[in-house]
């Protein structure tokens, strides 16, 4: 289940003011006596990260269906490259030009609507609220496919 960001924002408020009060009940409450509130809010459950469901041993397909899908995978990785390197490359020049039009070409820096997380900032509201490291969670397995190369056939004249 994904949070909103309303959710996840009232979540860290929720901790911040919980942190807020147990810190402000040691100060005032004496210290043989246990605060009301727990002293630090449990860690949540790290969701594992999903990938997609495996075949059951019967369900699995023959063999050359998986070799053929691994080797049109290994082929558009290899594009995938070819293409990112020539990406980078035109980019090297694009990158310096000043916005303008240049024959056919125009160009121009427009704002993205892709945002990041600042974990700069993060961590040091983090730090500054008291709730030790940034919470993290690990990402997806990474799908690494090795074709061998081919048995030579040995032609055998009858």
């Amino acid at each position: 289940m994904r949070l909103t960001v309303r959710q996840r924002l009232a979540h860290q408020a929720r901790r911040v003011a919980l942190t807020a009060a147990t810190r402000v009940l040691d100060l005032v409450a004496p210290a043989e006596v246990a605060p009301a509130l727990p002293a630090a809010v449990p860690a949540a459950v790290e969701p594992k990260p999903t990938i997609p469901a495996l075949f059951a041993p019967g369900e699995l397909p023959d063999v050359e269906v998986i070799d053929a899908a691994a080797v049109a995978f290994d082929r558009a990785a290899d594009l995938a490259r070819i293409a990112d390197r020539g990406k980078r490359k035109a980019r090297r020049l694009l990158d310096r030009l000043p916005d303008g039009v240049y024959g056919r070409v125009t160009v121009e820096r427009v704002p993205s609507a892709k945002t990041t997380p600042d974990m700069e900032q993060i961590r040091a509201d983090y730090a500054r609220a008291g709730l030790g490291d940034v919470p993290m969670k690990p990402v997806a397995p990474t799908l690494k496919v090795t074709v061998a190369p081919a048995a030579p056939v040995e032609l055998v004249a009858a």
